[in-house]
């Protein structure tokens, strides 16, 4: 079996692959494959949420052995479609993924069940925040001030104005740092249990980790 996973960004893709390299290496000997994919360019959000359903489809009629995972951020809203909430991205994203059933003449209910929408709520960072250890040990730091831990908890709970990533921006340029996404997120990341995660993150990134442990 073949799991590709499509992602917004290099970021993304590293991020992950950094998270769950214990388990992409344990399901790699259950004969399972996992592929985080970005896109490559373009607007990565749109394209990610309206032609990766689409080329999702000739992907799974083509490989039955295959599934194929949508992992996009859910800022900036209404990218694509109309869609503030999971839910309504969730239901965007099928909806394309269906109008290309129809038009490809395919009736085949199985290539549906092989395709799965999961997203950051509302980007990466979110995970990078709760990863509160590797965090502080990223910025040299004993622990967060009460001025400087500005962010909701939990961390999903963020919101379209002020999304994780605006936060860690912040945070590290309090400390006279760039964020710098590619390099810093794998770092933290790699450094942290991604059911210690899940836990933290319960609304869109546990879900998504049932899904991997589960394959």
């Amino acid at each position: 079996m073949t799991v590709v996973i499509y992602v917004e960004g290099t970021s993304d893709q590293l991020a992950m692959e950094a998270l769950f390299a214990s388990l992409i290496e344990q399901k790699h000997y259950e004969g399972i494959t996992i592929q985080f994919v970005q896109e490559p360019s373009g607007d990565k959000k749109k394209v990610l949420l309206t032609k990766v359903p689409v080329e999702a489809v000739h992907i799974l009629w083509n490989n039955p052995d295959t599934h194929v995972v949508a992992l996009p951020d859910l800022y900036p809203p209404n990218k694509g479609f109309d869609h503030r909430t999971y839910d309504e991205l969730a239901a965007g994203i099928y909806a394309c993924f269906n109008t290309e059933l129809q038009r490809c003449r395919i009736y085949d209910s199985r290539l549906l069940s092989r395709f799965h929408v999961f997203c950051f709520k509302y980007d990466l960072e979110a995970l990078v925040l709760a990863s509160e250890q590797a965090l502080l040990h990223e910025l040299q730091m004993n622990h967060f001030t009460k001025a400087e831990r500005c962010w909701t908890i939990p961390t999903e709970d963020q919101n379209h104005d002020h999304p994780p990533k605006r936060v860690v921006e912040a945070l590290f340029a309090q400390h006279h740092r760039i964020y710098r996404e590619a390099e810093i997120a794998p770092r933290v990341l790699g450094a942290t249990n991604y059911w210690e995660l899940a836990d933290r993150c319960p609304q869109c990134f546990k879900p998504f980790v049932e899904f991997l442990t589960a394959l």
